[in-house]
């Protein structure tokens, strides 16, 4: 039970690829009540061939939940969002421009030329991240050969959820979990990785300090809160990276790995310090910041992308369906018949989805998709036993036997993937909760106020208030049968060796 019940609820801000939302939380007799109070879309902007993030428009959603506040008294505000992308500041602390997404194409081939520069091994070495062309390093290597002028007028860099804790204080921090995901942090001393840099002729000058989650930044603007109830309200930095947050509201450690299941997927484990070794680099590991001094060691797997894209494909072609349709659709189908690599590159950013599927089918020798339910079908399945794979690979850099997985995020929604990936790991699944990200948020909120004294103590309460649906694996023998098959299937960009 925490330690006492305060009065005052919190706020939290989670930004996600495809929408973001404004969640009140209150905490009372040791049980947490959360209402969405304001959720809006996140559209991305494409304009001059190049695709970037609309923050004045997330801005002003920001202030539009706020608004709606005015008469509330809230115990702290928190922001998380999604890593890798960053914005820069010019000499007046302005915007220099709208952020780029890490979906544009300015990071094709760049990756491939840093380490032609620096060797991957010294990398991995220095900063314990895994390879993926969307890193902010390879972002702020392109950027720097791309706009020089631009880059040499910026004055600080710090990442999208650091944005809106700048905007919110007028303080210019970089919340340590966020900041690793940049591939530009030292994850044992916690610092950005200097010399690193330096050999890359990327200006040191530029991250702004770095701030471990639950840190108090400081106060809402006096011309934010006005004269309403809002005025001194504290900003805390929670786990500002959106998988870091969800990870906070569950134990996941000691056998249980997570699985953070939306537009990406993350899956992984709770350790306390990093593991950076030959095995971690072959496999493509990555070391990223947790709270409370913990580090999440996973990978990173496409996710619910997939998905996202053939409905908004089909959605273009006049065929409008809603998620728990595709799901019944996909129910019917025949087991297997359609098996891809959710990490190969066609799938990054295809202008249509269905078409990069039913190509990966072709070149595969394997029938094509006909209906929408086979191209869901075929998604589930593969992201299934991408899971298996990735689980196999966990337990073998992190030394440690996996029981049970633990999926939460909007994908935890999805009872059919649930239930096929309990099938194909031959793990007990438990699902839930869907707002993880937020109730993380929330979470680290608690600890910096003190209204619960530790991380176990929190993670029980968000426990108590939203229990997680239990999902039993069943028919395994069938995933062992198809498991060799999908593995030669899988070649991808984001496995190195």
């Amino acid at each position: 039970m925490p330690k006492r019940i305060h009065a005052k609820p919190y706020l939290a801000f989670d930004f996600g690829a495809e929408s973001g939302r404004a969640v009140l939380a209150h905490l009372q007799s040791g049980v947490l009540t959360t209402k969405e109070v304001h959720r809006f879309a996140n559209e991305p902007v494409e304009y001059l061939g190049s695709l970037h993030w609309d923050v004045a428009r997330l801005w002003f959603e920001v202030r539009k939940a706020l608004a709606r506040l005015e008469e509330v008294d809230l115990a702290g505000i928190g922001v998380d969002a999604w890593g890798v992308d960053y914005a820069l500041l010019g000499e007046r602390g302005e915007l220099l421009e709208n952020p780029y997404h890490y979906r544009d194409r300015r990071t094709e081939g760049v990756m491939e030329e840093v380490l032609r520069k620096v060797a991957k091994e010294e990398i991995y070495q220095a900063t314990g991240i895994q390879f993926m062309p969307i890193n902010t390093l390879y972002q702020l290597f392109a950027a720097r050969r791309g706009s020089p002028k631009l880059f040499e007028a910026a004055k600080q860099l710090i990442t999208i959820p650091d944005l809106f804790n700048y905007w919110l204080t007028g303080k210019a921090v970089c919340e340590f979990t966020n900041a690793t995901t940049t591939q530009m942090v030292d994850p044992v001393k916690r610092t950005w990785a200097t010399d690193l840099m330096q050999r890359l002729e990327l200006p040191v000058r530029l991250p702004a300090s770095i701030v471990e989650p639950g840190s108090i930044i400081g106060t809402l603007l006096p011309g934010i809160a006005g004269h309403s109830s809002l005025a001194g309200t504290t900003i805390i930095a929670p786990a500002c990276h959106d998988t870091g947050s969800a990870v906070a509201a569950i134990s996941a450690r000691d056998g249980t790995a997570f699985l953070s299941s939306g537009t990406w997927s993350l899956v992984g484990t709770e350790l306390d310090s990093p593991v950076i070794t030959p095995d971690a680099l072959r496999l493509n590991f990555t070391n990223e910041g947790g709270v409370n001094g913990t580090t999440r060691l996973l990978k990173n797997v496409m996710g619910l992308w997939m998905l996202q894209r053939c409905r908004q494909s089909w959605t273009a072609d006049g065929q409008s369906y809603d998620y728990r349709e595709l799901t019944e659709l996909a129910s019917r189908e025949t087991s297997f018949r359609h098996l891809v690599d959710p990490d190969d590159e066609s799938f990054l950013r295809p202008p249509d989805m269905p078409a990069a599927i039913g190509g990966f089918c072709s070149r595969t020798h394997q029938p094509i998709p006909q209906e929408p339910g086979a191209y869901v079908r075929a998604i589930l399945e593969s992201l299934a036993f991408k899971y298996r794979m990735v689980l196999r690979n966990l337990e073998q850099v992190s030394g440690k036997r996996i029981e049970q997985i633990r999926i939460i995020g909007g994908g935890s929604k999805s009872r059919l993937l649930n239930q096929l990936t309990a099938d194909a790991t031959g793990r007990r699944v438990l699902a839930g909760p869907a707002e993880a990200a937020a109730l993380g948020n929330i979470a680290v909120q608690i600890l910096a106020t003190k209204d619960a004294s530790s991380l176990q103590e929190v993670r029980a309460i968000v426990d108590r208030s939203f229990p997680a649906e239990v999902f039993e694996p069943l028919e395994t023998d069938k995933w062992d049968q198809h498991a060799e098959r999908f593995q030669q299937y899988c070649g991808s960009i984001y496995t190195l060796g």
